[in-house]
């Protein structure tokens, strides 16, 4: 019946056969990639959206900081595992300005992923011509050296590196 039918068809379960190990053949690098900080959305209205993820969400929502370094308003939404961050133009040479100008309701406008040596990690992506948007390191919103990879580079991601 049914139930013979079902022991008699267990899945096959295979494995690797190869005598080198899988890491074997991920080349060594004097910095490793860390975990997602935040998603960074662009928003045209930060009052509006802080109360979408506030108080429709149940969202904690941090208190408005100005980062005119960075020309942007940014407002985090804490997530447990990881954050979003809502930015919103500081200024008209803001480049958020120039986002949200193409970009009327917002949208998704960066990734940002921690690595355990950003000098070293710029060092590297240099020579594997990945383009980095600024010479040097800039402060970010969490008080860490960060820096932005082109996203021509990056299959059209905007990302950005911060220092864990």
């Amino acid at each position: 019946g049914l139930l013979s039918r079902f022991q008699t068809s267990a899945p096959t379960v295979r494995t690797l056969s190869s005598s080198k190990s899988f890491s074997q053949n991920i080349p060594s690098s004097l910095w490793k990639l860390g975990r997602l900080n935040h998603v960074a959305i662009a928003v045209p209205d930060l009052e509006k959206a802080q109360s979408l993820y506030k108080d429709v969400l149940g969202a904690q929502v941090s208190e408005t900081v100005a980062l005119p370094e960075h020309g942007v308003y940014t407002v985090f939404v804490e997530l447990g595992n990881t954050k979003l961050e809502l930015l919103h133009p500081l200024g008209d040479k803001s480049p958020i300005a120039s986002f949200l100008q193409k970009n009327k309701t917002g949208g998704m406008h960066h990734i940002c992923i921690e690595v355990d040596d950003i000098k070293a990690a710029m060092t590297e992506l240099k020579k594997k011509k990945i383009r980095i948007l600024s010479e040097e390191p800039k402060i970010g919103a969490h008080g860490k050296p960060v820096i932005f990879l082109h996203p021509k580079d990056c299959h059209g991601v905007l990302v950005e590196l911060e220092q864990a």
